[in-house]
């Protein structure tokens, strides 16, 4: 991966949070978040 496709991507992560919170509040990232670390767990258990 380059870093000009890094960069991107991450603008695109970056863009695609503050779209979410501008239009819908903090309550959608809150629960992505918990549901986020539950499935990194999740996953750690199984590995």
């Amino acid at each position: 991966m380059t870093n000009r496709i890094a960069l991107v991507l991450g603008l695109l992560i970056v863009g695609a949070i503050v779209v979410d919170y501008v239009y819908y509040g903090t309550e959608h990232g809150v629960f992505l978040a918990k549901k986020l670390a539950d499935l990194i767990e999740w996953l750690a258990f199984w590995r």
